[in-house]
């Protein structure tokens, strides 16, 4: 169960009874942020592609029976302006994506279309909703140009991308910067964009990600085979993100431009590993029958060190990590060994997210 706190954070206290519309939904993080603005009681709207069939976070917390869901494509220009404008939200959340770094590499002029393209008619969208006062973009950890520094990036540090997936979301941090720039800075709307690490959690079942690959090998027995051990990232829970969406909604919605732009939320320093010991880790935290093998895989080239630097979140947000890289992981495996066990998961993510946050 998850661990308890001798003080809940107060965060999001800005969101409670507002109008909050969700990009994105359907997937990991975003179904994460709807089940704790449903605890919070805020009113939600979601708008994202259908949940993936099988298992699914979606489903798995009912989220279709919690909010407003609406299934379609951020692409499609007529839907998505009929829908935010006609929820006119307080405050939106974009997190609608596609955010394989492998999917990318196979596909990138879709990944290209979803994550730039897309992302500009969700805040032409925007601008047309009356009430709306703060919007936070989801973006990523992989929007600097990596210089395989061995210290973290800080805001401060250039935009880039030497693979699809970095430069989409790079580009994509541009197009928000522009949008607010030329339209919503002048009437007064505060934007942001998040960058966050590697993010896991209970409710992960995509392809091709650490902690879901592994729990998948872990059912049947089978070892979960790595491709680049050796590869140094940020990870951090999925709660770590749902925090900082509050505290920054909070700030946003303060009126203080002073919160606007880029903000790297990521773990301490000791908890930003390499990916073949944060499998072994998960390994034991999951039971002595589970085994990692390595199989080396160069042939998608990805950045063999990438750190962030979460000073700004940690000074000006009050933003820290939740918990440990080690409790994170035994959090995780405690969800997906609920999951696989038939428990009903929305309470068990509820009672995860309460004991985190007060509300």
């Amino acid at each position: 169960m998850p661990q308890t706190h001798d003080a809940k954070l107060q965060a999001g206290t800005s969101l409670k009874g507002r109008r909050v519309f969700v990009t994105g939904h359907t997937g990991f993080v975003g179904g994460w942020i709807c089940a704790a603005l449903n605890a919070l009681g805020a009113e939600v709207a979601g708008y994202a592609l259908p949940a993936p069939e099988g298992r699914a976070l979606f489903r798995d917390l009912d989220l279709a029976n919690k909010m407003t869901s609406i299934e379609a494509d951020i692409r499609d220009t007529d839907r998505i302006t009929a829908e935010i404008q006609a929820f006119n939200p307080d405050t939106l959340f974009h997190l609608a994506a596609q955010p394989i770094v492998r999917e990318a590499y196979k596909n990138p002029i879709e990944t290209f279309d979803v994550n730039v393209m897309g992302t500009a008619k969700v805040l032409e969208a925007a601008r047309g909703c009356s009430n709306l006062s703060s919007m936070i973009v989801m973006t990523t950890d992989k929007v600097y140009r990596n210089e395989e520094w061995v210290w973290g990036y800080r805001e401060t540090d250039a935009l880039g991308g030497s693979e699809p997936y970095a430069a989409s979301k790079s580009a994509c941090e541009q197009v928000v910067d522009a949008y607010y720039k030329s339209y919503f800075k002048p009437e007064g709307i505060a934007v942001a964009a998040m960058r966050a690490g590697n993010i896991i959690g209970g409710g992960d079942w995509a392809d091709a990600r650490l902690i879901p690959d592994a729990v998948r090998a872990f059912e049947t027995g089978a070892p979960l085979v790595l491709r680049n051990p050796t590869a140094i990232r940020p990870w951090q829970h999925v709660i770590d993100v749902v925090v900082a969406f509050f505290l920054l909604s909070d700030a946003l919605n303060g009126n203080d431009h002073a919160f606007d732009g880029g903000w790297n939320i990521a773990p301490d320093l000791e908890d930003q590993k390499p990916v073949g010991q944060v499998a072994t880790d998960f390994a034991s935290a999951w039971g002595p029958d589970a085994q990692v093998k390595i199989e080396a895989d160069d042939s998608i080239p990805e950045t063999s060190i990438l750190r962030l630097d979460s000073t700004k979140a940690r000074s000006q947000l009050g933003w820290k990590p939740v918990w440990s890289l080690d409790t994170a992981l035994i959090e995780s495996a405690t969800w997906y060994k609920h999951a696989v066990s038939g428990s009903n998961m929305s309470d068990v993510t509820d009672n995860t997210i309460r004991s985190v946050l007060a509300f």
